[in-house]
């Protein structure tokens, strides 16, 4: 024991294993030791950035004074391995797996449908134990048995941080709550577990049991024993001080001579915001120093230490202590709890140090809301420099130069006002923060945060401000700053209307972003919403002030005042709870059982656990490299060179493959659809940013990855012309694809005619739609394994092995039988991992080629980002004729779609848009579109490709219509919505009588979300509500899918299980369930009574190209129900040779039962395997899909945001293969459609490189963005003798309905712009205004007026003149 802590081993534990580790390069992540040295691949690469919760796992840590154990999750990606000695890790495989029984997480997850691809849910299980253990730890009552005492509310904000590309998470949410000693159970969604008309004792009982007594034992005893020491590695010196004294020796010694580079380490989650491409010679732990650890509060104020951690400052900020802190110092404390648990997320905040914070925010300019907070606090700081101890002010801190190495902030210390003095004076004291960000509760920089403190009396006139302090940060500034002409110009007024306006114009001059800031001017007028919203309550017009609710209340919070008030202004408080209830209705069918059921999905608890195994999951083969591209800057240039600059995080680079390592009888192919090819490689010329010039082979992913980062490439930019980056470009170049001419959609009526009986016209309009990224949880993956006689086996995330096969094949000049691309399942596609996917492995296996030694790549998040293109953004020019009715009698749009480098699956688009703008009853309907070739990175199938945008044109469209009209909006939709005669005229008579479901779906809607009785409530609260607008909307969707020829294959073994073999991919969608109840109903033809037991007989197993041929692309919704008819074929093959055995044996035995069937088949050498290829037939093989959708949001004037209250879903699945799995597709849909309408900016330069390439500047929805209250109802509409099984498709179509969220907001802004013009000041139209998509914060609140504050107070103060 001696000798290892001299040679300072690093000790620690993984699910009970021990590890002990002599010798360990420092700069190894937990995640990188984990998925490269240990057989837990539970923790998912998502980010690198600490911003998905893919990799979260549960840190324990033994504190033996105290003889504690402190659990938290943290982000694995982010974790430096050697700030674990003495720790234990726990991860999903370790709470539960199918050897040793699953977790009651695991369980519920699954049994909850809370569970889609997979990738993200072991993290998700992790966040939500954490919680789950520490809420167990605390001094709350007992829960009743089988719960804990974790509430609901804390049972969604332990998952806020996790996102899920997949569900929706309101499933997740549900099965979290299961757990909640607070719930009602009659609040949570469709499960497998309960039965209707179960009583509640009955749903507890029937739930996976939890019982916290005998929980989960996070430390073992084993560790206890050893204690840790200081860490100190031969090679790469890993230092924990124990004294400051030491730590300032240790700076000053010759550690850092010779240029030797070090890093000061606490949590080292500033590494996922600015990317580490050195490795450092010494690190310094911080955490062992007690001066900067400590943490304390009385009455006179707080002092923290600059390594606590964000979370443990929350802990101890709502601790109830036995110290006065004084009404001031309760608000305080309170109100910087409240803020920072919506900084970064738990898995983050639980890890990452204050100091750090805050060092981070003076030195680089990280835009930090602690800063700000301090800031507003006037707090001080102490630094150790290395000559002694410096104390200063926070404020003086910021404005100095960026802190040496050498110096080291050691605490920071808030005073509390002394309360004395306030009583002698009758003085309050008031402190507010602020934040407003791309999601309400965190994971998400805040566009500007602050906090303000100020000192008012009541006087005679109103209210006296003694003092005030108003901090800004975030705004685009390099550190917070205070608005000292503000609070000068306050200082010594008493508050009224005209104060506080002449008060607001300086704010404005005092908060300026600097140039190239985002949204400079909303987050001008954000500043002063906040001064606005802080000040307001204390002016003389406020009810709070008239009604004297200053007189006898203590130090006060504005939020606390403005609940009280009733003037309508700052409607209730700004904290939230994240969802409310739900309710889902499934309409099951038994006809096919056990076809219909709502079983759980296929694996569900396995993917819980981590125990799926994705392609990055597959061990390494000996030998193995890595991969990474290098990719263009450059939109159009040359390129003259690479060069990779050498550091030591570069060590180990192998080779660097480019288009002249394509063997010769090889193509530069990396990509082909049938309508065309696109090169692997660029070769002397790049031709859009984001190009792959290269790809660079190392032998660990780090390094790869480093040296592709730091790669230089050299340009040639003079002679080559200027690139096309927009469709107007596009369009003055005549820089265009082909449309074949059987694509191109048709058009209907006559459109001079339609424009001549027209009363009103629009002429020439414009909508703009951008791009949106694919955001699946697991980036584009590839391992390509040398085998004999010049074969290759390659393992790709791939929604189209078919087409991976093939490019390969003809990239490497050798034939496909020589090639073997296997997919077992993708975690999450969206159509990105159907063409995008093809150079990757591509690449992979062209480099594993060359190199005749195993190669994978697993594509970091910011290149996969960059790399892979996404939606088509689109521009669309309409005129439309209209009626006064409403009814519309003519639409021709001119549309641009912007298509980048290469075909890809473009040529598709015109006829997508057009069948899905055809939703409504134009009259007459002509149009031109163009596919725009430009120097963009490929645009390819996402989601909805073209129906997504089509849809919104059309209610875009209407809308208009509607506020040129000053019609309601819905009125409009209904006079245009199509008779079953008009749909078969736009639609080729596509629908079949009795078919045409979508008017008893309205008709219905109407009922269930009380439209009509919410649209009055709505009008009323809009009436009452200065600062608050609500808008509903109810939109329709339809939505034309195509069945695609796809293969199966049946065989059946020897003990009656049975391996079923499809075209379709696994992708999330749950084709494997649905295909193994479809295979359990069709061989249950035999006997009926076998159908139930013969479901847990089947196993689908991974696609296999050289298993099974023609496998198909997986996309355009209908591949699962294709897939089950390819299987149902099979069966009946089946069938047909193995009844007659069956009847047989029931003559000679009386009975018979499957497992004696089929040995005696074997016995009899019957043929147990069958082959098929399910090819629909050309008259029925497309058909029509019907939905709609009703959402009602709440916008905040003061700063954009909107919330989402209620979403109600109807969607017709015909008779659903499984409701459960298709209330998934349908929610999950929704929320990723609530994504590009609402929240997904997708950000370029000049150059067209995508620069909103991170978690931190993409956000899509998460579990705090969803509807509050989200309803949904699968409709069973009966037998449809051309369909599957009477299903139908359920992946794309509920997308297209989040465009009501859309609509809805754009309703709320109507309100407000009604507003101004009620006080005449709105120089435009109320209704005839464009919102874009997405409708983010700045979006909103630029139509909803960037001076609507100001103009309040202008016609507060022209009343009062």
């Amino acid at each position: 024991m001696e000798e290892r802590q001299k040679n300072g081993s690093l000790v620690f534990a993984v699910n009970g294993e021990r590890f002990e580790l002599p010798c360990v390069d420092p700069s190894t992540t937990l995640l990188q030791f984990l998925r490269s040295e240990t057989c837990f691949k539970s923790p998912k690469l998502g980010c690198g950035e600490g911003g998905c919760g893919a990799c979260v796992v549960l840190v324990s840590k033994y504190d033996p004074n105290l003889r504690k154990v402190e659990d938290f999750s943290v982000s694995s990606c982010l974790t430096l391995l050697c700030s674990l000695n003495g720790c234990s890790v726990t991860t999903s495989e370790g709470l539960g797996n199918t050897r040793d029984g699953f977790h009651s997480i695991h369980e519920r997850f699954a049994g909850f449908h809370a569970s889609q691809c997979g990738f993200c849910t072991p993290g998700m299980c992790m966040s939500f134990f954490s919680a789950l253990v520490n809420a167990d730890k605390t001094n709350k009552p007992d829960p009743p048995p089988g719960f804990s005492k974790i509430t609901s509310s804390e049972a969604e904000k332990a998952i806020a941080g996790n996102l899920c590309r997949c569900t929706g998470y309101r499933p997740i949410a549900d099965a979290c709550k299961t757990f909640a000693a607070d719930v009602d159970i009659e609040d949570l969604g469709f499960n497998s577990f309960w039965k209707k008309g179960d009583s509640k004792e009955m749903k507890v009982s029937k739930l996976p049991p939890y019982d916290p007594t005998k929980n989960f034992n996070t430390y073992p005893e084993f560790l206890k024993s050893e204690s840790t020491t200081n860490l100190v590695s031969a090679r790469s010196p890993w230092y924990s001080p124990v004294s400051i004294e030491e730590l300032r020796n240790l700076l000053n010694s010759n550690m850092t001579e010779n240029g030797a580079s070090f890093k000061l380490v606490v949590g080292n989650t500033g590494t996922g915001y600015y990317k580490e491409t050195q490795r450092y010679d010494h690190y310094v732990d911080l955490r062992h120093v007690p001066e900067l650890s400590i943490i304390k509060r009385d009455q006179t104020g707080i002092k923290v230490g600059a390594t606590v951690t964000i979370s443990k400052l929350i802990s101890f900020l709502k601790e109830e202590n036995n110290v006065n802190l004084g009404s001031y110092g309760t608000l305080v404390s309170q109100k910087l709890a409240n803020h920072m648990e919506k900084i970064a997320s738990p898995f983050v905040r639980n890890s990452a140090s204050v100091g750090g914070n805050l060092v981070m925010a003076q030195k680089n300019g990280f835009p930090s809301d602690i800063a700000t907070l301090f800031l507003g606090l006037c707090a001080t700081v102490s630094l150790m420099t290395s000559h002694g101890h410096e104390k200063i002010t926070w404020e003086e801190l910021l404005t100095r130069p960026p802190l040496d190495s050498r110096t080291v902030l050691v605490s920071i210390s808030i005073s509390f006002k002394k309360v004395q003095s306030s009583l002698q004076t009758h003085s309050k004291f008031l402190f507010e923060t602020y934040r407003a960000a791309p999601r309400p509760h965190g994971n998400a920089l805040s566009y500007v945060n602050a906090a303000f403190q100020a000192d008012i009396s009541p006087c005679q006139s109103g209210v006296l401000i003694n003092n005030i302090q108003l901090a800004f940060g975030a705004y685009g500034t390099k550190h917070a700053t205070r608005a000292k002409n503000v609070e000068e110009y306050l200082t010594g007024k008493i508050l009224n209307v005209n104060v506080l306006y002449e008060a607001l114009k300086l704010v404005k001059l005092a908060v300026v972003p600097e140039d190239g800031t985002l949204h400079p001017e909303y987050r001008s007028s954000l500043a002063v919403s906040y001064v606005f919203e802080f000040l307001y309550p204390f002016t003389d017009v406020h009810s709070a002030i008239s009604g004297g609710l200053l007189k006898g209340i203590s130090d006060i919070s504005v939020e606390e005042l403005s609940k009280s008030s009733n003037d309508g202004f700052i409607s209730q408080g700004r904290e939230q709870t994240l969802l409310s209830s739900a309710k889902q209705i499934l309409e099951s069918s038994t006809e096919y059982y056990p076809v219909g059921e709502p079983m759980k999905k296929v694996g569900a608890s396995m993917q819980a656990a981590g125990e799926a195994v994705f392609v990055d999951d597959i061990p390494s083969p000996p030998n193995c490299l890595h991969g990474a591209f290098i990719y263009s800057t450059k939109p159009l240039a040359g390129v003259k060179g690479i060069q990779l600059e050498s550091n030591r995080l570069t060590d180990g680079v192998t080779a660097v493959i480019t288009f002249k390592d394509i063997p010769s009888g090889g193509v530069n192919l990396g990509a082909a659809t049938s309508f065309g090819p696109e090169p692997l490689f660029a070769d002397d010329l790049t031709r859009y940013a984001g190009d792959r010039i290269a790809v660079v082979v190392a032998e660990s992913q780090k390094s790869a990855d480093v040296a592709a980062r730091t790669a230089l490439v050299e340009y040639d930019t003079e002679n080559v012309g200027s690139p096309i980056l927009t469709v107007e470009e596009a369009v003055e170049k005549s820089s265009f694809f082909q449309i074949p001419p059987p694509m191109f959609p048709k058009q209907v009526g006559d459109f001079s005619k339609g424009m001549a009986e027209a009363d009103h016209k629009i002429l020439s309009a414009e909508i703009r739609l951008g791009s949106e990224y694919y955001f699946y949880m697991e980036t584009q993956t590839a391992l390509a394994i040398p085998d004999e006689d010049n074969c290759m086996v390659v393992y790709t995330s791939s929604q189209n092995p078919e087409y991976a096969h093939q490019v390969i094949a003809s990239c490497l000049g050798i034939p496909e039988h020589n090639i073997r691309v296997i997919t077992r399942r993708v975690g999450g596609g969206f159509g990105g991992k159907a063409v995008r996917a093809m150079p990757v492995s591509t690449a992979c296996a062209l480099a594993a080629y060359k190199l005749r030694r195993p190669v994978r790549i697993y594509v970091n998040r910011n290149s996969d980002m960059i790399m892979t293109g996404g939606r088509h953004p689109m521009k669309a020019t309409y005129s439309v004729g209209f009626k006064s009715s409403g009814k519309i009698t003519a639409l021709h749009l001119d549309i641009l779609i912007n298509s980048g480098i290469t075909e890809d699956i473009s040529p598709i688009l015109p006829a997508n848009v057009i069948k899905a703008l055809k939703k409504y009853d134009w009259g007459a309907l002509s149009f031109d579109v163009k596919l725009c070739k430009t120097n963009l990175t490929s645009k390819s199938a996402m989601r909805g490709p073209g129906e997504v945008q089509g849809s919104y044109i059309a209610e875009a469209i209407i809308e208009h219509v509607a506020g040129l009209l000053s019609m309601e909006v819905d009125s409009v939709r209904s006079k245009n919505t199509h008779t079953f005669e008009s749909l078969n005229l736009f639609y080729d008579n596509i629908v079949a009588a009795g078919e045409y479901t979508l008017p008893s779906i309205m008709d219905k809607l109407v009922v269930s979300s009380n439209f009509f009785q919410r649209s009055k409530m709505i009008e009323l609260f809009n009436q009452k509500n200065i600062c608050k607008k609500r808008g509903i909307s109810r939109v329709p969707t339809f939505f034309e899918v195509t069945q695609r020829p796809t293969p199966g294959k049946v065989s059946i073994l020897l003990d009656g299980s049975i391996v079923v073999e499809v075209g379709g991919i696994e992708i999330g969608q749950g084709l494997w369930t649905k295909a193994r109840q479809v295979t359990a109903y069709a061989l249950g033809l035999i006997e009926s009574s076998w159908a139930e037991d013969l479901v847990e007989k089947v196993r689908v197993i991974q696609a296999d190209t050289l298993s099974v041929v023609q496998g198909g692309v997986t996309a355009g919704s209908t591949t699962s129900e294709s897939s089950c008819e390819a299987v149902r074929l099979c069966c009946n093959v089946l069938v047909e040779r193995l009844t007659p055995l069956k009847k047989q044996l029931q003559e000679q035995n009386g009975s018979v039962d499957w497992p004696t069937l089929i040995r005696q088949a074997q016995k009899q050498s019957v043929n147990l395997a069958a082959n098929s290829y399910y090819v629909p037939e050309s008259s029925s093989k497309s058909y029509l899909n019907f939905g709609a959708a009703v959402s009602e949001v709440e916008t905040d004037i003061l700063t954009g945001e909107t919330a989402i209250l209620q979403s109600d879903i109807i969607y017709d699945c015909g008779q659903s293969l499984n409701p459960a799995v298709d209330m998934g597709q349908i929610e999950g849909a929704f929320v990723k459609g609530i994504g590009f309408f609402m929240h997904e900016e997708y950000l370029t330069n000049e150059d067209g490189l995508m620069v909103s390439n991170s978690t931190w500047t993409y956000k899509i929805p998460t579990i705090d963005t969803i509807p509050k209250n989200f309803n949904v109802h699968v409709l069973n509409s009966g037998h449809h003798e051309k369909r599957v099984l009477s299903s139908k498709a359920s992946g794309e179509p509920p997308l297209l309905l989040a465009a009501s969220v859309h609509c809805a907001t754009r309703a709320a802004v109507k309100a407000a712009r009604e507003q101004l013009k009620l006080w005449d000041k709105l120089d435009e139209s109320v209704s005839e205004f464009y919102l874009d998509v997405p409708a983010i914060l700045p979006v909103v609140k630029t139509q909803c007026g960037l001076d609507y504050v100001e103009k309040y107070l202008e016609n507060l103060l022209a009343q009062n003149s």
